[in-house]
């Protein structure tokens, strides 16, 4: 029996990992997407270079890992595949998406991962930052992991009413329906990786707006603390994107942050979120 042709390359000993020798645009074998996925849950976030990913390609990719989620509210959507969320911006839609984050964690099952191909890629600049939940929760002391056990913070999709690239953030009365339709959530702040059994951070200055039953001064300063400690670089990995690139990560133990640097030249990205579970 031959071993399996794909390649993986450890960005670093924390996060990321680089894997060649496969094509996404084709569906793949089981001994393939196994290894895939054994990648994704060793690095928690990997690339691939040099892709050819139409719309309906991209769909098959996303589905091996799971069902996805419906449309997102908000982004901009591929019309013939509204699974397929549009992220561009240009001269005319500056990046206001440059905070920490993790996706959609405003529902009550947040994602289990994305799946992100470049389409436009500018001269230079528009890198995303990857950081592990899991090196953060580790790297705090004992009496801090102690501290957070047990806490619940509450997400909200409401922090997109202050974006002026989306038409459904600037029409007050789709944001009402929109929250009304995804009210805030409590998850824990302390999570625990379904499949890997790992402890991980996980709160995010994008969605996240204050621990439950501590005064809002207390919530804010803890919120703070963790928050620096997802900037610490030795916690992260740093992509630079090519055309054609393909980013997967697991958004049970992961933030991003994507570097706008690069404006006013324009980036398009597609995105794909597949369907999670309920924090634990």
């Amino acid at each position: 029996m031959q071993n399996n042709p794909i390649q993986i390359v450890p960005l670093n000993p924390v996060i990321g990992a680089e894997l060649h020798g496969v094509d996404l645009s084709k569906p793949l074998g089981d001994r393939t997407l196994a290894a895939i996925k054994q990648a994704l849950l060793d690095h928690q976030v990997i690339f691939f270079r040099d892709q050819d990913l139409d719309p309906d390609s991209h769909i098959r990719l996303a589905e091996a890992f799971g069902e996805l989620e419906a449309p997102h509210p908000i982004l901009p959507q591929v019309e013939s595949h509204p699974q397929i969320s549009i992220l561009e911006n240009d001269e005319n839609r500056p990046p206001e998406i440059n905070v920490w984050h993790t996706d959609v964690t405003w529902k009550d099952k947040p994602p289990l991962g994305s799946v992100l191909f470049s389409t436009d890629i500018p001269a230079s600049g528009g890198d995303t930052i990857w950081a592990s939940m899991t090196a953060v929760y580790e790297a705090l002391s004992p009496s801090m992991q102690k501290r957070l056990e047990g806490l619940r913070a509450v997400h909200s999709i409401a922090s997109f009413a202050h974006s002026s690239n989306y038409d459904a953030s600037q029409n007050m009365e789709k944001m009402a329906e929109i929250l009304k339709l995804y009210p805030p959530q409590s998850h824990p702040l302390i999570r625990t990786h379904p499949e890997t059994g790992k402890k991980g951070l996980f709160v995010n200055s994008g969605f996240t707006t204050h621990i439950e039953d501590l005064p809002r001064d207390e919530s804010d300063a803890l919120l703070r603390f963790l928050y620096d400690k997802v900037k610490t670089p030795e916690f992260q990995v740093r992509f630079k994107w090519t055309k054609g690139a393909v980013a997967i990560w697991d958004n049970r133990c992961t933030q991003h942050y994507p570097v706008a640097d690069y404006y006013p030249q324009f980036r398009r990205m597609h995105r794909i979120t597949i369907k999670g579970d309920v924090p634990r």
